[in-house]
């Protein structure tokens, strides 16, 4: 049953309080729905052992929801879905999918039918990501900016989650891909039953093989995106390794390996480098609507990539050095995501709106597989200690295009 405009969750509510509950609705959904991501990164460790792994099948098992996500959102953005069919259906559809395959992980015994799976869930979690910026976007017009920050907020907390899983689970491996296969479906449902679009929805277009190339020729649309991409250099690798670079810096410090507790320490120190994201978004959306968008991206950037270079002097030293500087990375490294999705909506075509965001996620995915690879491979020449320097390339070309953004086309409003 689709709910009326006048129904969410069973409430009647008016005009101004409805779209703040759909807000919340999408974002619970997309929290939950993204929770199926980094499983195979905060399990790697008892993978590691399970299957006899190396630190570079470790990251194969990332890097395959990486490529997965990115065949999906191409497939998307090539026959324009996000722009044919209903966003509720697709999404719902989506996260149940990404669920299901998440939780095969319980009856494969495999790395390799392990990696299958992996990649079959980023297929599906392209359909639960980019539509819901679309989303979310027909409810707001003022504000979108901390709209979509509250999204991608919901995203990064989701993404954390595997780490939260672990720790209540103590390790369990079964207790992590459960849980997150079992949000996952919540995530499907609770669309499914009680979303629907807003009032400042986007025109709904037919297939043409020319949505892909009006965004593409779009200039501002290009530079925008450039920017997301030195963005997405930087982000996923550190979401993936951080964990590992925690370790080894504690390691190091305590004089031997850790264990017991303080694993578990490292798991919940983890947790909330990456989920503390979510709070950047937040700001990220609320400071974009009031400063403007290119001014919080290139902030965020500057902040984030001089981190990439800042960690590697911590590493080793004592904890309440290092664990405060990683919380800014964690904060700052993904503030800005959302307000790249949030420059397409407004200034790409508007009737390839969806189409733009699935091409812009699409390449900056793929070019995230270089980075979470690139990482282990720089850490056995250099150690961990300045592995994380070269993803400060990434928000230095990022900011560049930026800024040649800012000279040619204005988002303040």
């Amino acid at each position: 049953m689709v709910p009326t405009k006048q129904d969410v969750g069973g409430l009647t509510v008016g005009n101004g309080v409805r779209r703040w509950a759909i807000l919340a609705l999408v974002a619970t959904s997309v929290m939950l729905g993204m929770s199926v991501w980094l499983t195979a990164a905060a399990i790697g460790d008892v993978l590691q052992a399970k299957w006899s792994l190396g630190s570079s099948q470790v990251g194969w098992l990332v890097t395959a929801v990486q490529l997965g996500f990115v065949l999906g959102a191409f497939v998307a953005a090539i026959f324009n879905l996000v722009d044919i069919f209903p966003e509720r259906t697709y999404f719902s559809c989506s996260a149940v999918l990404a669920g299901l395959t998440n939780g095969g992980l319980l009856l494969v015994g495999d790395y390799e039918s392990a990696l299958v799976l992996r990649f079959l869930t980023g297929f599906f979690l392209a359909g639960v990501y980019p539509p819901s910026m679309k989303m979310i976007s027909t409810w707001f017009k003022a504000s979108r900016g901390l709209a979509i920050g509250t999204i991608v907020g919901a995203l990064t907390l989701g993404k954390a989650s595997p780490y939260l899983f672990k720790v209540i689970g103590n390790s369990s491996f079964s207790m992590v891909i459960l849980g997150t296969s079992l949000a996952a479906l919540a995530s499907g449902v609770l669309v499914g039953f009680y979303y629907y679009d807003g009032p400042h929805g986007f025109k709904r277009s037919s297939f043409s093989w020319r949505h892909i190339v009006t965004v593409v020729s779009h200039r501002p649309t290009r530079l925008a995106t450039y920017g997301y991409l030195g963005h997405m250099w930087e982000l996923y690798a550190m979401w993936t390794w951080a964990p590992a670079f925690i370790v080894a810096s504690f390691s190091v410090n305590s004089g031997q390996d850790f264990s017991g507790g303080l694993l578990e320490w490292a798991d919940i120190t983890a947790f909330a480098v990456i989920s503390i994201g979510g709070l950047g978004c937040i700001w990220g959306g609320i400071a974009a609507d009031k400063i403007g968008r290119r001014k919080v991206v290139n902030l965020s950037m500057l902040i984030s990539g001089s981190c990439c270079v800042a960690v590697g002097f911590l590493f080793g030293q004592t904890p309440w050095l290092l664990i405060p500087l990683m919380l800014i990375w964690g904060f700052f490294v993904v503030a800005d995501s959302a307000q790249f999705s949030a420059m397409v909506t407004e200034i790409a075509p508007q009737d390839a709106v969806g189409t733009a965001l699935t091409l812009q996620t699409s390449l900056g995915f793929l070019l995230t597989m270089a980075t979470i690879q690139g990482t282990p491979f720089l850490t056995e020449l250099v150690g961990w200690r300045w592995s994380f320097a070269f993803l400060s390339l990434g928000p230095l070309l990022g900011i560049l295009s930026i800024r040649r953004l800012d000279a040619s086309y204005s988002d303040d409003e």
